[in-house]
């Protein structure tokens, strides 16, 4: 069996089975991504993300619906569930909620643990993506964890992100607290039926024009990207081909303006840190002895030694070994 060929020819099992090795860091799943990856780059990576309850799994439902059947447009979602921190398990529920999409042959579904990963998304996500992108996905959507403020993470994976706010969940203007803000490309007020969502909307819109007044006042280049505000229900569809059509027009300027490169970059530049990170930490583990290791965690926990300390302490008998 060939498993990158079975992949290109769209095999919906072969991608799953490459899915599963790629996040067990598995060296067949690893290898076969690197024969596939001159393949990759083309698809429309699209982060959707946004604080829990805000229905962002119903969202991606109706988006990925609108993309098929409106548009023609191959989709695969990632959707990135929490894990627990006392069992290691994860829930998953996004596959259930997704379980109606599952019979859609252009629709392929993939739920991710994010295992102690923070910033919402999965430690393979990335790679994942790639691999859905050399399968012939033309849209990736990817649903984060839902966990707030932090999840700034998918701004450095996706090409467009679309974040997602819903009135009644607390402060309007909760988004603007953190930088979740910052990296929108749209807006979405989700649960538009609601009689606070025009509230929230027009909160939203004034927060963008005060930041635009601000990016003109400061000189930027005029090649910039308004952030659209929309309203919309994802339990009825309302809206949604508004959302569709509006993360097109987004692909279109990021063509036009040159930034679809330069996010490709970015991303490039965040897998390969990522993965020489882990590369590093993995080797200098090996290096440095588990009773030296020990003794100074035992030194940090018994104020002894600084965290610092401990560290430039272990840098120097990891480099003597």
């Amino acid at each position: 069996m060939d498993l990158t060929q079975d992949v290109i020819s769209g095999n919906r099992l072969a991608l799953s089975r490459l899915l599963t090795l790629i996040e067990n860091q598995d060296e067949r799943g690893l290898s076969a991504l690197d024969e596939l990856y001159p393949r990759t780059g083309t698809a429309h990576i699209v982060g959707i993300t946004g604080p829990s309850g805000s229905g962002k799994s119903t969202l991606v439902n109706r988006l990925a619906l609108d993309l098929v059947d409106r548009k023609e447009k191959k989709t695969a979602i990632i959707a990135v569930d929490p894990t627990s921190p006392f069992s290691g398990g994860a829930l998953l529920g996004d596959r259930v909620r997704m379980r109606d999409l599952s019979e859609r042959p252009e629709i392929f579904i993939r739920s991710m643990a994010t295992r102690g990963a923070l910033g919402g998304l999965a430690r393979a996500t990335g790679e994942a993506a790639l691999a859905m992108d050399a399968a012939g996905y033309e849209v990736i959507l990817v649903e984060t964890v839902g966990a707030g403020q932090s999840e700034v993470e998918i701004a450095r994976l996706a090409h467009t992100t679309v974040v997602i706010e819903a009135p009644g969940l607390g402060d309007d203007v909760q988004a603007a607290k953190a930088g979740i803000l910052e990296i929108a490309d749209i807006l979405a007020v989700n649960k538009s039926d609601k009689p606070n969502a025009s509230i929230t909307a027009n909160a939203l819109k004034a927060m963008l024009e005060i930041g635009e007044e601000l990016r003109k006042a400061s000189g930027e280049e005029d090649m910039h990207w308004t952030v659209p505000v929309l309203q919309v229900s994802a339990l009825n569809g309302e809206g949604i081909t508004e959302l569709s059509d509006e993360i097109a027009r987004h692909r279109d300027w990021l063509k036009k303006s040159g930034a679809w490169e330069s996010r490709s970059r970015d991303r490039s530049i965040d897998l390969v840190e990522r993965l020489l990170k882990e590369k590093l930490f993995d080797e200098w583990r090996g290096r440095v002895d588990k009773e030296g290791f020990e003794q100074a965690i035992a030194k940090v926990n018994g104020r002894v030694l600084s965290p610092r300390q401990a560290l430039e302490i272990l840098l120097q008998r990891s480099s003597k070994n």
